[in-house]
């Protein structure tokens, strides 16, 4: 770690008005990874996108922010962390008043691209700022304890409050607002946060960055393209853009074995337990994400609740993944990591496997409330020990990536989960309508048809995190003392940025 600048000898009292900073800032990016959700079918019916489109207007975001996220620690710790910080929050905001003015899809989803352009300077930024102003040991894990906290809380505080700004103002509201929390931090930041930036080789991987993200884009548009009437996955056009994105994805591999200054050192790759650990992350971020998509169209097109409704809805997912995070962490130096991710894969496969029998009118008491719960517990019973076996091993020198890559691949794994089950999804739900309209009515045959779309969609999910379970239960081979050991390579103590 020798390319950081030191941080200076004499604390600087106002580190913790500096963190408050840093974690608004990272508020407003877990936020929008959840507000925009409960507004997706509002937006879809006011820009006229149609159901094979509709994902963009997530996997706009996260596969931008997922694919740039390692270049964005780069060019934070190179160009400068306070800089990028402060161009992270201008971006994101000019970004988030386009997506609120948007006027057509396409408009839309540009705007979502930006967002998660800008957020993956603004992400590794803050991540790295707190790793530069906290030098102490234990202020640093009190720090990143505070973090997590944000993530976990933030995502429930998006979740109301897209229901709130989508049912009492409009879905715009759920972009705009990212102006005002961007606005605030912006004018605390510059006087609050100091400067600070590495040194020595500081040179970017762009063909790396341009591969990999143009690779998982390819593959997300062929998926999507597939949805699309007269196309399907046998086409020329889906088929181009699959075999493209392949391509795209192997030439990476092969570039970054080859150039000094790696994006993503294979190293970090090549090593049974992290190899293991960012598979069953892309799948479990595939299975999970598309869940959530799915339950807000059905609670509010199938079931009629409200926007609000539907946000309060989801809130006892995150209170049993708060819980049960915390159970897991106790737990694993115990019965190690691999038995408690082959565990939790596999309940949160089954949660899912039981979503495929939802009907029309399934009671949230008796089935939905359940199942989030169940699926809470599995996930958090993955997502602790996950942090740890990323870690297994790992060199100073990559602590950095190998920490960053947990959050990428899961960022990626959304992205290319959400398009494909959105296009199972769209397949299904045109099957099934259209062989049931002349017997039960276009609007019922549609009703019918939207739920039957779920449940295979909910199918294929369960068989994701299936093979999620089977990947951990393969791949990760490490005991509860190599756990407790690997303590140093937790996120609280390592910097969560690569910093070449």
């Amino acid at each position: 770690m020798s390319d950081l600048i030191q941080a200076p000898e004499a604390k600087d009292s106002r580190r913790w008005l500096a963190l408050v900073v840093m974690l608004f800032a990272q508020l407003m990016v877990v936020l929008d990874s959840t507000i925009v959700n409960i507004a997706m079918p509002q937006a879809q019916t006011a820009l006229h996108i149609s159901d094979a489109n509709r994902q963009w207007m997530l996997t706009a975001y996260t596969l931008t922010f997922g694919g740039l996220l390692l270049l964005g620690g780069r060019v934070a710790d190179y160009v400068g962390r306070k800089r990028i910080f402060l161009i992270g929050l201008v971006g994101f905001a000019l970004a988030s008043a386009l997506g609120g003015l948007a006027q057509n899809e396409g408009m839309l989803f540009g705007a979502r691209a930006l967002q998660g352009a800008f957020g993956a300077l603004l992400a590794p930024a803050s991540l790295s700022l707190i790793t530069v102003t906290f030098t102490d040991v234990k202020e640093r894990a009190r720090a990143f304890g505070m973090l997590g906290a944000i993530s976990g809380v933030g995502a429930a505080i998006g979740l109301v409050m897209g229901g709130w700004l989508t049912q009492d103002f409009s879905w715009r509201w759920c972009l705009f607002v990212n102006i005002i929390m961007a606005a605030a931090a912006f004018v605390a930041a510059i006087p609050l946060l100091t400067e600070s930036k590495a040194h020595g080789n500081t040179k970017y991987d762009i063909p790396g960055a341009i591969l990999a993200t143009g690779g998982l884009a390819s593959l997300v548009y062929g998926f999507t393209n597939a949805a699309k009437t007269g196309q399907g996955w046998t086409s020329t056009e889906t088929l181009i853009f699959l075999i493209g994105g392949g391509v795209m994805l192997v030439a990476f591999v092969l570039v970054e074995g080859r150039v000094a200054n790696p994006l993503l050192p294979m190293r970090v790759l090549w090593h049974r337990n992290r190899g293991g650990s960012y598979a069953s992350s892309v799948l479990m971020g595939a299975g999970m994400m598309g869940m959530f998509m799915f339950f807000t169209y059905y609670f509010q097109q199938s079931l009629g609740y409200s926007p609000l409704k539907t946000g309060l809805l989801y809130l006892p997912f995150t209170g049993a993944l708060i819980v049960t995070a915390g159970v897991a962490s106790t737990l694993l130096p115990k019965i190690g990591p691999r038995a408690l991710m082959t565990y939790g894969a596999l309940v949160a496969a089954g949660s899912l496997f039981w979503l495929a029998d939802l009907k029309l009118d399934s009671s949230y008491p008796a089935m939905i409330l359940p199942s989030m719960l169940i699926m809470a517990h599995g996930m958090g019973c993955v997502f602790v020990p996950l942090a740890n076996t990323a870690l297994t091993g790992v060199a100073d020198h990559d602590a950095g990536v190998a920490s960053a890559m947990v959050n990428t691949t899961q960022q990626i794994g959304g992205s290319l989960g959400v398009a494909l089950l959105n296009t199972v999804f769209t397949t299904a739900f045109l099957n099934y309508s259209g062989s049931h309209k002349a017997s039960l009515g276009a609007q019922q045959a549609a009703a019918l048809g939207a739920v039957h779309g779920y449940n295979v969609a909910f199918l294929v999910s369960g068989f994701l995190l299936a093979g999620a379970a089977a990947v951990i239960f393969l791949l990760i081979r490490k005991d509860p003392a190599d756990s407790l050991a690997a303590g140093s390579g937790t996120p609280a103590n390592r910097p969560m940025v690569h910093v070449g």
